[in-house]
């Protein structure tokens, strides 16, 4: 095996993609034109590719402490201050509190906007998360998922989107109104629908788009940390915004609690995508203790379901109508409609 001048190993620095410049493909880069780089002075590049998770060469190798960020180059994806198991705090604390604590990070912009200024953020993320009631539980997750995001080098902020008004809950109506109100800040290019009580279990749950529909959420502690059923995928998930359009969103007519997150599932099968998951304990959340508070399960989602392919091009984004009233926290938008049915009414199909 090879060995440079000061006794370092270069083919495990290769393999650890020490020395890959920016763009280069792992499957077509040779272990030659890895020494020519070498030789070229190129090893402070960013090895971007080698990092991205959807490569074969790393999937559980995290760069190391002392990697240096340029601020011109794309973030990576697995830094070295993503550790893994996240400390969890699931005792109740007041937004007030929250608000001090995260006053003193002056990067954090109002509606709780922050991107890092070492590196390019590799993905503008727009968190969405539906909210009725649960004012105990937004500042727990705002705890936890602040200081993840920005171990993660994410340019990220949130959206709640709050229904009001006597209508059932419609999880999946909110996700589509808080879609059209994150579009018109920024041009996010990846979608977070994250419930408000799943805490992350490990920051190296990343919280990045990918080829393909992201379901993070795949061991819950309600569940005894095991997927319920295949096609689940509830609780937090993640499309591009091009991914998103192209399956014309969550359905708008599910109207009471079940059943939304099975159709956004048919939805991503029918347009031609499969879905991704984290691997092992990644994928782990502690969910807070609650129970649907004056929340009705929705009795008519079976039938729904089994027409989900000829409902997909009719409801949805395209049909979507709302008023909302905007707001602003120091670390979230919020986002407040009455929803109705005929806000979001469907042709016969």
């Amino acid at each position: 095996m090879l060995e440079s001048s000061n006794g370092c190993c270069l083919k495990r620095k290769y393999l650890e993609g020490s020395g890959l410049g920016p763009g280069t493909k792992p499957e077509i880069m040779t272990w030659r034109s890895f020494l020519s780089l070498k030789a070229a002075g190129m090893r402070d590049y960013y090895p971007l590719d080698l990092n991205h998770s959807e490569t074969f060469l790393q999937t559980t190798t995290f760069l190391p402490e002392d990697f240096t960020y340029f601020a011109n180059h794309t973030c990576p994806e697995r830094l070295p201050s993503m550790k893994g198991p996240i400390a969890i705090n699931m005792s109740e604390i007041g937004m007030d509190a929250i608000h001090e604590l995260f006053s003193k990070d002056p990067t954090i912009k109002l509606g709780g906007h922050w991107k890092p200024s070492d590196c390019i953020p590799r993905w503008k993320v727009a968190i969405l998360i539906p909210f009725r009631n649960r004012h105990e539980h937004l500042p727990v997750l705002l705890r936890h998922l602040i200081p993840m995001l920005q171990r993660q080098r994410l340019q990220f902020a949130f959206y709640v989107v709050e229904q009001v008004g006597t209508q059932p809950f419609n999880r999946a109506m909110l996700f589509n109104v808080g879609f059209q109100e994150a579009m018109k800040d920024l041009d996010w290019d990846c979608l977070i629908f994250h419930d408000v009580d799943h805490i992350p279990e490990s920051n190296r749950n990343y919280y990045g788009c990918g080829q393909m529909p992201r379901h993070f959420a795949t061991k819950l502690d309600k569940y005894m940390y095991l997927l319920p059923y295949t096609e689940f995928f509830g609780g937090v998930s993640g499309l591009t915004v091009e991914q998103f359009r192209k399956i014309n969103g969550f359905p708008n007519a599910f109207w009471g609690w079940g059943g939304e997150d099975d159709d956004l599932w048919n939805r991503v099968q029918n347009a031609g995508y499969s879905v991704s998951r984290p691997e092992g304990d990644t994928g782990k959340y502690k969910s807070i203790p609650h129970h649907h508070r004056g929340e009705v399960q929705f009795l008519g989602r079976y039938a729904l379901l089994r027409k989900s392919k000829e409902r997909q091009g009719l409801d949805g984004l395209n049909n979507l109508n709302y008023f909302a009233n905007i707001t602003y926290d120091a670390l979230y938008k919020n986002i407040t409609v009455n929803l109705t049915p005929e806000l979001a009414q469907v042709t016969e199909y």
